[in-house]
């Protein structure tokens, strides 16, 4: 499988990190938004009301929605794209940081959002980009597009349904400016953590959403003009229920033929990137409809032991709507070391684990990821290692002992590992997954990883803690947690805590 090629050479070790005469070069730097030059600019609108639903709440049934029709208008769209927009500026000597709704590594902020859609209220249909540096969108190719989307996923039930369609895409060099060929995780760790956001938004909204992942790859990238070896279709993202019909023929996807402002002074070629994507593609629509589905969940045996999960009751969380937790959401760059409680955890646990409405994640509540945890201060939670039981609605204890130099040497040396009341793993069996998905699967692993690390995101600051996502020795958290995790790999590695600057709820 070229995925797991790809995968092994990209490893962590200290021996690679130590050869690696990488050094980044900030007069190069890309920039961080897609630019297109000439192509005029649409505000959307930024002063809409918070939603009032919970950010919590709004975790808890991602995707779930009453029947009938659904259909957004400009301003609900605007709202749901606000949870990966802007959120805060600061200005420092020499220019402005902007920060995100969603995390992104290094905060280079690769992932672009494009917006397909059928006539909406005060908006025509159309192909248009999401550009949040201003809250716009861009039109780029008028018309109602969304039966290209449609014969690309196999007529899937939620993009034939959906009056919008969300398409999300990584620009490679944004990202291995950086990170060199291992940016192509970056791009599902990131995008995961923004369809956290989006998922979770629509809820707020009470839109339908979904995610799939199988749909045949150069139809969408010629809908775009994306060039696949520096730019690729990563995901859909079907928005809302209804609205007018799909025009009854896809239309000519002629090139755009638009210009983009330059990214950086000269782009770097990180090969790997476009190959092991190329060897994941699907061809047809009937390819994608037999990719998807359920994989063989195996056995497994019951726990010996078993620390029963106690989540707060649906009554008893904060009532802090999601728009401000997305809002105050940052990557903690701090931790106190002091405890959480052992509520605190189960409510992040419960919610992380919820059910993600994707074409790969079947039957509902199915995952692909298995849970592994660092414990070194919760509220009578003895410190140890565990493995999350979700069939069993418990922890597994492992380890008993402190491991907070462990985590911090898993982690590449970073302290906020080991200030960390708790460091969350998770690890995907790569071998069982692509031979059920194909290289593919690889996608969708590390998807999900991504997804799940953003909902470690949202329930933590919701709850008034910090988190951040982390790096990690591949190999070596492997070995931490074996046996028992022995032959996985680690998909998405996020750190909580108590922040070293207090966050208040409201």
């Amino acid at each position: 499988m070229r995925a797991l090629d790809y995968h092994a050479s990209t490893k962590h070790s200290w021996e690679r990190i130590r050869a690696n005469p990488h050094s980044l070069d900030f007069a190069n730097m890309p920039l961080p938004f897609k630019i297109y030059s000439g192509v005029a600019r649409q505000p959307l609108s930024t002063d809409l009301p918070d939603s009032a639903v919970p950010a919590l709440a709004a975790l808890a049934e991602p995707g779930a929605h009453a029947g009938g029709d659904r259909v957004p208008g400009r301003n609900e769209l605007a709202h749901l794209l606000s949870a990966v927009g802007i959120t805060k500026r600061r200005r420092y000597p020499g220019g402005e940081m902007l920060f995100r709704g969603a995390p992104c590594t290094g905060a280079l902020y690769h992932i672009e959002v494009y917006v397909i859609c059928a006539d909406l209220k005060d908006l025509p249909a159309g192909v248009y980009q999401f550009q949040p540096k201003d809250s716009s969108v861009c039109l780029l190719r008028p018309g109602d597009c969304r039966q290209v989307l449609i014969d690309a996923s196999g007529a899937h039930a939620a993009v034939a349904d959906a009056p919008v369609v969300l398409v999300l895409t990584s620009t490679w060099w944004r990202n291995a400016w950086k990170y060199q060929a291992r940016a192509y995780r970056h791009a599902w760790w990131d995008s995961g953590c923004m369809a956290a956001n989006l998922l979770a938004q629509a809820a707020a909204l009470e839109l339908p959403a979904a995610l799939v992942a199988g749909y045949a790859d150069d139809p969408v990238n010629r809908l775009l003009d994306v060039d696949p070896e520096k730019e690729a279709s990563l995901m859909l993202v079907p928005i809302g229920r209804g609205g007018p019909a799909q025009a009854a023929a896809p239309p000519r996807l002629a090139p755009l033929g638009l210009s983009t402002e330059p990214l950086s002074h000269h782009e770097v070629a990180y090969p790997d990137i476009p190959a092991v994507h190329a060897a994941s593609c699907l061809n047809t629509g009937a390819e994608a409809a037999a990719w998807r589905g359920a994989m063989d969940e195996g056995t497994e045996a019951s726990p010996d032991r078993l620390v029963p999960l106690q989540p707060a009751a649906d009554d008893a969380v904060p009532a802090e709507p999601l728009e401000a937790v997305i809002r105050r959401r940052g990557s903690s760059r701090r931790f106190t070391g002091k405890n959480i409680s052992f509520t605190a955890l189960s409510t992040i646990l419960d919610r992380t684990d919820r059910a993600i409405a994707a074409d790969f994640l079947a039957p509902s509540g199915a995952s692909l990821c298995d849970l592994y945890l660092i414990v070194n201060a919760v509220d009578g939670l003895p410190a140890g290692t565990y493995a999350y039981r979700p069939a069993h609605g418990g922890l597994e204890p492992l380890r008993e002992g402190t491991f907070r130099e462990e985590a911090t040497a898993l982690a590449l040396g970073q302290d906020l590992a080991g200030e960390a009341s708790v460091n969350l793993y998770f690890l995907a069996d790569l071998q069982r997954v692509t031979a059920r998905f194909g290289d593919r699967g690889y996608r969708a692993a590390e998807l999900e990883g991504g997804i799940r690390g953003g909902r470690v995101y949202l329930a933590a600051y919701a709850l008034g803690l910090g988190a951040t996502g982390l790096t990690f020795l591949d190999d070596d958290v492997t070995a931490f947690f074996s046996p028992h995790a022995a032959g996985k790999s680690v998909m998405f590695l996020a750190a909580v805590g108590q922040p070293g600057r207090p966050y208040a709820v409201s």
